[in-house]
């Protein structure tokens, strides 16, 4: 391993453990136990290092928890998607909790290839799985498949994000029935029949 992957995977792991709130150069280079100006011999500043250090820390929350699967009906292949995608959000938004101020680091992480579902991420994963199934007529030809993965990928953050900016720190309950209920909908749609 190179000093600079030793690097990122020092601040990843300060990351899992602690999250982005109050981390420092210092504590990275404590952690990596190297000096403090080491880390700037290997990247341009704290940002630079931050958003490597959480793109990893995002692909290592989905290695953990792996892909939904996608072998059963589509009903139960929604119902796996939602389900997963809750659980990467709830792992990996916490870290991104103490940047909310700080945009140069997310300009970073966003100029990186998207860390989720092999460089697509989840709402490209979604619609790509949904078309899919479009094609094999098991959903209707002219449903908006972005429109779907927009509704479906914002559910799941709608139970995450507002608990980070409250700074709610105990694991997030996704409601009984949430995930039921959101692909029900999602294959229903709203309108009476």
């Amino acid at each position: 391993m190179s000093l600079r992957d030793h690097l990122i995977a020092a601040a990843t792991r300060l990351i899992a453990e602690r999250g982005t709130a109050g981390l420092t150069v210092r504590d990275i280079a404590r952690a990596a136990d190297v000096a403090v100006g080491v880390l700037y011999n290997h990247f341009a500043d704290k940002e630079e290092l931050l958003a490597l250090a959480l793109h990893e820390h995002v692909r290592a929350v989905e290695r953990r928890i792996g892909k939904p699967a996608t072998d059963g009906s589509l009903a139960e292949n929604l119902h796996a998607f939602v389900t997963h995608a809750l659980a990467v959000h709830a792992a990996f938004l916490p870290a991104f909790a103490g940047l909310v101020g700080q945009p140069e680091v997310f300009a970073r992480f966003e100029a990186l290839p998207n860390p989720m579902a092999d460089g697509r991420g989840l709402h490209a994963a979604l619609a790509e799985y949904l078309r899919t199934e479009q094609d094999r007529g098991r959903v209707a030809a002219d449903t908006d498949l972005d429109a779907v993965a927009t509704l479906v990928i914002g559910a799941c953050h709608e139970l995450v994000l507002p608990r980070l900016y409250r700074g709610t720190t105990t694991p997030v309950e996704v409601p009984p029935g949430y995930v039921e209920s959101l692909v029900k909908t999602v294959l229903n749609g709203i309108t009476p029949r």
